[in-house]
């Protein structure tokens, strides 16, 4: 070995242990701070501010998601050309006000206030752990690095939303909830700016061993490919896209609903726990599992699974019913997740892999905006029950969209293959310019 190849990055889970468990670990604190909100805030609309319209309770879920999804988009696009940890720590910079903004709040607003920053954290810092567990797994690995990662930030979203329900069932839903934020951001930060280092040098070691010496294209270009051109990219968008809208109508409408079938709050925070926690432990499974089965059939038996169990919110009459269907919607996103991360991966060139993640996540998370808009104006319409029962629907409609336009990208994810087929990416962007 020579002394340049000595002083090169490696790839692969095993030669990069130490860093990627520490990003892992710095994840769990990234979805902490959404599962401070999961059981909690949607029942703080009405007891302590007086809203009764679900529309405008889920206000704060349409600015989350919006700011969240552009977020993406910006740090996907900002990694390309600069420096990965950089975006982390601004994440948790950002996340420091979320808690004292809720806790202290004097009117809806600044609830709605806290969750545009709390959007800007989950987009910077969420998308930079994504992007630089990928730069560190290689091409060979990359369903477990994904399913590692979303274990870790479901499975913290589980963790405290069951301990939120708990504090809120004994204290009431304003502030004891809400005190773990504290910790949270200030360890999250610390961890970020002590001890996670640079990734980048590892997507330009993977370019380099691919045989691609090009500087990223475009943000337009790789925004049009990622959406719309590439059939599979779009394909995966838009699944992306609907997973993240049944997410945000169970953050944001289920708690409610439960309320109203007469489920106590301690119960409610179990079920709204039982969806997230079975979602981030089968990503154990789901992750690697789509390494060796492929993406594709994954992915539309997850959006399925998903129909079914959100169905059953509405069929189920009573707790064991809505207990199960909470895991029937966990399995089904878990076999989703981190697929559509690792097919993104798959079928991007690491010259501009973190802008198209940023594209798909930008999708993804406008989910949540539009989850909230068409479940409450449809709850506000014509009852919780219905609203619940449009959004099974669609998640129905989407597993078809994938079956019929989405090729597998498992046979893609082989290191330096298909390199010509990924790289025309840059002819194409001369031809329009």
């Amino acid at each position: 070995m020579t002394r340049a190849e000595a002083g090169r990055p490696r790839l692969g889970l095993a030669a990069n242990r130490s860093q990627f468990l520490l990003l892992v670990l710095v994840n769990a604190f990234v979805g902490a701070m959404v599962g401070l909100e999961r059981t909690a805030l949607p029942l703080l609309a009405e007891q302590e501010f007086g809203i009764s319209s679900a529309s405008a309770a889920l206000s704060f879920l349409v600015a989350f998601g919006l700011v969240k999804a552009g977020t993406n988009l910006l740090a996907g696009h900002l990694s390309d050309r600069g420096n990965r940890k950089r975006i982390l720590v601004w994440g948790w910079i950002a996340a420091l006000p979320v808690t004292p903004m809720i806790v202290w709040a004097p009117s809806w607003s600044w609830i709605v206030a806290a969750n545009v920053l709390l959007g800007v954290n989950q987009g910077l810092a969420w998308s930079a752990t994504v992007i630089m567990k990928i730069d560190l797994a290689g091409p060979r690995r990359r369903g477990l690095a994904m399913g590692l990662n979303e274990v870790a930030g479901y499975g913290a979203v589980a963790l405290v939303g069951w301990a939120t329900g708990l504090l809120a069932a004994a204290h009431g839903p304003r502030t004891a909830p809400y005190l773990l934020g504290f910790g949270i951001s200030a360890l999250g930060l610390v961890l970020s700016v002590a001890f996670v280092r640079e990734t980048a040098g590892h997507a330009a070691e993977e370019a380099r061993l691919g045989g691609a010496h090009e500087p990223p294209p475009r943000l337009r270009v790789v925004f049009a490919r990622t959406s719309f051109r590439d059939r599979t990219l779009g394909a995966i968008c838009q699944a992306g896209l609907v997973n993240n809208l049944n997410d945000g109508m169970a953050w944001g409408l289920l708690p409610i609903y439960l309320a109203a079938q007469g489920l106590p709050v301690g119960r409610i925070g179990v079920v709204a726990a039982a969806y997230p926690a079975t979602w981030g432990l089968a990503q154990l499974v789901t992750g690697p599992w789509s390494d060796h089965a492929g993406r594709k059939p994954l992915i539309v038996g997850g959006m399925w699974l998903q129909a079914c169990g959100i169905a059953g919110m509405v069929l189920a009459g009573g707790y064991p019913g809505w207990l199960v269907a909470a895991v029937a919607m966990g399995v089904g996103t878990a076999l989703v997740y981190p697929t559509l991360l690792a097919g993104v991966g798959d079928r991007a060139h690491p010259a501009w892999r973190a802008t198209a993640v940023g594209v798909y996540r930008l999708w993804r998370d406008l989910g949540y905006a539009v989850g909230a808009l068409l479940s409450g104006l449809v709850a506000d319409a014509f009852g919780l029950g219905a609203a619940i029962s449009v959004v099974a629907a669609v998640t129905a409609a989407s597993g078809f969209v994938v079956l019929i336009r989405m090729e597998e990208t498992v046979e893609r994810g082989e290191e330096g293959k298909h390199a010509g087929d990924r790289l025309s990416l840059r002819a194409q962007a001369r031809g329009r310019r």
